[in-house]
């Protein structure tokens, strides 16, 4: 039995904006469901920002159609104790509107 190419188990956050004490409101991340998804290899590139080098590593991440895939959520995957923590900035479905890919970039200190 193969396991096929979805074979990346990941938890998907959504931001939800939640009141403070002191007036304001602070970001909280729910869970919104687990989902089976393929992860390809990382591209990484080091860009100078306000005079400092700032490390992104981006990722493409192919899965099924969802409704509540959307730029802004976060992908969480664990695999032998290592976290990888995945921004969505764009959802784009194929033409066959079978699969869906997502362009991420990784969130260094979630």
């Amino acid at each position: 039995m193969r396991a096929g190419p979805l074979r990346h188990r990941g938890t998907m956050f959504r931001p939800m904006l939640t009141k403070n004490k002191t007036g304001g409101f602070d970001i909280v991340w729910v869970e919104v469901g687990k989902l089976w998804s393929e992860i390809t290899l990382p591209t990484g590139r080091v860009s100078p920002v306000a005079e400092q080098l700032k490390a992104v590593v981006t990722a493409e991440i192919r899965m099924h159609p969802r409704p509540d895939v959307v730029a802004g959520n976060r992908l969480v995957y664990q695999s032998k104790g290592v976290t990888s923590t995945y921004l969505i900035e764009a959802a784009l479905p194929n033409n066959e509107r079978d699969m869906l890919r997502l362009l991420c970039s990784n969130v260094p200190n979630p």
